[in-house]
């Protein structure tokens, strides 16, 4: 009897500091199994009772039923405040000395890379950014722009026609339209958008792209005005080393027209693939703007004159980040798109 008395003073001192720790469910099961089990400490006190006497049954047994009910009064306790919450579990448990978890940040797409790129360049040089929507009416995006329905500049853009006289633009020079309507001059204005044309897709041209507007109205505006602001650009964004030209071309908006080539940033100029061994690459169209689009817009084309431009930003992007495919730009391979 005597061990077995002795064994329920051990017992009780371990359930003691034992039940202070049961702070999750794991040790709370843990408590319940090592005291109350059916191979538990009590359960095995109690069932060597029957080795004792009557009278040493009371009073071992006494004690033994006074330790288990203590202890199941703890086990549900703890089981309580586990269930209302006063206790976390164990997999909610929170160190807060471990250091900060990293969470990598999205990065932008090489398409809004270059053209912010291109946006704060011309920013530098005096334009303000305007836009327009991207749904357009023949007007703003054909006729005011010197392009009537019989013109045969018309065949040069394969447009996606929309109901009631509407069309997706196929070039953002619709918000140079709006900008003329809404405002007088002397203006400065530069307008980054998509378009769209009903082209097929292939290595080189996409349906949907984007583009750089440039334009620039005032009294004596020169061509020499247009060459010093594209030179300048051609600089700053590709380096000092790279060179420009101008070659005459044609434009129904824009009288005389050009179109600008660079020295090839991958040969310097010596011939390669990317260049079609010529030595030059060609980055934009630009013009002095036609006196009919000033009439059609209410400026008297012989007090004002100006320039405009647009740049490729997708034929820029393969370019200068060595994209060998224009399709590569809008599949959304992550894998691909991280590398810029």
């Amino acid at each position: 009897m005597d061990d077995l008395l002795s064994r329920l003073d051990q017992l009780q001192k371990e359930a003691e500091a034992d039940s202070a720790r049961l702070s999750d469910a794991a040790l709370s099961e843990q408590f319940r199994i090592k005291y109350l089990g059916r191979k538990g400490a009590i359960p095995e006190i109690l069932e060597r009772l029957k080795e004792l006497s009557p009278e040493q049954k009371r009073e071992v047994g006494k004690r033994a039923n006074q330790l288990k009910a203590k202890l199941e009064q703890a086990y549900q306790q703890a089981s309580q405040r586990l269930s209302s919450g006063q206790v976390k579990a164990s997999g909610d448990f929170f160190d807060y000395t471990l250091p900060g978890r990293p969470y990598p940040l999205a990065k932008l797409h090489p398409l809004t890379v270059v053209t912010n790129q291109i946006v704060e360049i011309f920013y530098r040089l005096g334009f303000e950014l305007a836009t327009g929507p991207e749904i357009e009416t023949d007007y703003y995006n054909f006729e005011a722009l010197n392009i009537p329905a019989w013109h045969p500049a018309r065949d040069m853009q394969d447009t996606f026609y929309l109901d009631n006289n509407y069309l997706l633009r196929t070039h953002t020079s619709p918000v140079q339209i709006r900008t003329f309507e809404s405002k007088k001059p002397p203006l400065k204005i530069l307008a980054p958008g998509r378009v769209y044309r009903h082209e097929a897709i292939n290595v080189r041209s996409y349906s949907t792209f984007y583009q750089v507007e440039g334009f620039y109205v005032d009294r004596n505006v020169s061509l020499a005005d247009l060459k010093g602001t594209l030179f300048g650009f051609v600089k700053a964004f590709y380096g000092e080393k790279t060179k420009a030209r101008f070659r005459p071309s044609y434009f129904p908006f824009t009288e005389p027209s050009a179109e600008v080539d660079i020295s090839c940033i991958l040969c310097g100029g010596k011939g390669c693939s990317l260049c079609k061994q010529s030595g030059w690459l060609e980055i934009l169209g630009c013009g002095m703007i036609h006196p009919n689009v000033f009439r059609n817009v209410g400026y008297d084309p012989e007090k004002w004159s100006g320039y405009a431009f647009g740049l490729g930003v997708d034929r820029i992007a393969l370019q200068k980040l060595r994209i060998p495919d224009i399709r590569l730009l809008y599949e959304n391979d992550v894998k691909l798109l991280s590398q810029f």
